[in-house]
């Protein structure tokens, strides 16, 4: 099963005992993730909630399996699992107090005929041959990257670390989520109604990407999120545009004037006070992105463009991972079905959103564009506004001592230097953990730009799952040992 991984490296170094039980482990491993998988726990659909519930309580017996205390808590909607490491030799004096999270609900498996296997009958098939040579091989089925192949990477390292020294090296509690691909309602709630229990020193989430196939990469910075929907009123009906146009007001031709009026010709957003409170980029996180070595044509040429848009002067990787922007998601209004209506309507619509930089406030945004869009809307128009989310960016110290173990264990595995990344995107859990435990969190993840998440014959790499589970084991000692004086880092 091993031929056709990568080569490792850095075996019979460090945590000896415990990577070579994840070598010699990786079948057993790998049916314990297929069972998991098999599990239809898909959150958004009310008729799967047996099924979410059978996934929490899998995991809680194979937790307890571990060793550690383990029970699946109700909430108001989907079941949570929690569970703690209570051994004695756990509280080793000096070592971090660590709160793993992840989610066991996976996304709807629509459009169903677009898998070539059913979704939830996982399969390990060969990677497309590169040269001849198959490069790697793929476990493919709803959840095997997101997020139930990353979850089983971090418990199989805990087994390993177990069956080789009989305990862990630190503090270990565990959270995982039943409702993260349905909007996560229930878990703010449940963290602060249980913040003494699950208060620790920080938490590891393992729910991000590699940088490439075989850099290894910690995200510490995340962009928060303001989704605005606005619906300008003109006339109270809809016309006939050969006998009301120009006379009567058009809001389409109102909504898409705003629209434009949201970035200028170098742009920039317009919105007074938008970036007064975005920090330039740190030089030595700048330098790093540069010695990474992403091109603008290496993030654009994949999807058919060349051309980088947004701000002039930022390339296409700070733009999206620490800039802030403005989009527009959707625009609705008059006749867009077949042939042709010549109709001035009477409403028009459109979805915008906003990603906020650490700093940012974005309830302050969401005013500010507001009162943009008022302060263009004619005496006998109107406008009303639908709110579709407001939440923080949120960052990482990139000099804590955890993030300086962890890269370099990352960088013992893989023998290529862990690279310090943003994201463009939110994951909410990271602020909740932050506002209601008072806890940073360390995003260290496994997956692939092309493991198609949410969408059909989702995969998840086998090295991926391999040598994640490695680096856990690598990543677990580490945070115990703590980062000594001089530690290599990629910021």
């Amino acid at each position: 099963m091993n031929a056709s991984l990568p080569p490792i490296t850095g075996a019979g170094t460090g945590p000896a005992s415990a990577l070579h039980h994840v070598d010699s482990q990786l079948e057993a491993s790998l049916e314990r993730l297929f069972a998991l998988l098999r599990i239809p726990s898909i959150s958004t659909q009310l008729e799967h909630a047996p099924d979410c519930r059978r996934a929490a309580e899998w995991l809680r017996d194979d937790l307890q399996s571990l060793g550690f205390q383990a029970s699946v808590r109700d909430t108001p909607g989907l079941p949570i699992v929690v569970a703690h490491d209570r051994s004695a030799s756990a509280a080793v004096e000096g070592a971090p107090h660590v709160l793993f999270y992840g989610h066991y609900d996976v996304q709807p498996v629509d459009p169903l005929d677009l898998w070539t296997n059913p979704p939830f009958e996982p399969v390990l098939i060969d990677a497309p041959a590169v040269d001849g040579v198959t490069p790697d091989r793929w476990i493919t089925a709803r959840g095997a990257s997101d997020d139930k192949g990353q979850v089983m990477t971090f418990l199989e390292a805990l087994r390993a670390i177990r069956a080789a020294d009989g305990s862990y090296p630190l503090r270990i509690s565990i959270l995982l989520e039943g409702e993260e691909e349905s909007g996560g309602p229930s878990l703010r709630p449940f963290l602060e109604a249980h913040a003494d229990e699950l208060r620790a020193d920080y938490a590891l989430i393992c729910d991000t990407d590699m940088l490439g196939d075989h850099t290894p990469a910690i995200t510490t910075m995340l962009r928060g999120l303001v989704g605005e929907e606005i619906i300008i009123t003109c006339a109270d009906r809809d016309l006939h545009s050969g006998l009301y146009g120009n006379a009567a007001r058009n809001p389409l031709h109102l909504l898409v004037e705003i629209l434009a009026s949201l970035r200028d010709a170098e742009g920039r957003v317009t919105l007074p006070g938008f970036y007064d409170d975005v920090a330039p980029l740190p030089p030595s996180v700048k330098a790093s992105w540069e010695r990474i070595g992403f091109s603008d044509a290496e993030l654009l040429g994949p999807i058919g463009l060349s051309i980088p848009a947004g701000e002039a002067g930022d390339s296409a990787l700070e733009q999206t991972w620490a800039r802030p922007t403005c989009e527009i998601n959707g625009i609705t209004g008059g006749y867009g079905g077949e042939g042709f209506k010549t109709v001035l309507p009477g409403k028009a619509s459109a979805k915008v959103s906003f990603r906020m930089v650490s700093g940012q406030n974005p309830e302050a945004v969401r005013d500010a564009f507001r009162a943009h869009v008022r302060s263009r809307i004619p005496a006998d128009c109107s406008v009303a506004f639908r709110s579709h989310g407001c939440s923080r960016a949120s960052s990482l110290p990139i000099d804590s001592a955890s993030l300086r173990a962890a890269l370099g264990a990352l960088g013992e595995e893989w023998g290529t230097e862990a690279a310090v990344v943003g994201s463009g995107g939110s994951i909410p859990v990271v602020r909740d953990l932050q506002e209601a435990l008072g806890m940073d969190s360390l995003l260290i993840g496994f997956a692939r730009n092309d493991n198609r998440i949410h969408s059909p014959n989702e995969k998840y790499d086998l090295s991926s799952f391999h040598r994640g589970t490695r680096s856990w084991v690598r990543v677990l000692y580490a945070l115990a040992a703590g980062a000594p004086e001089g530690t290599p880092t990629s910021v």
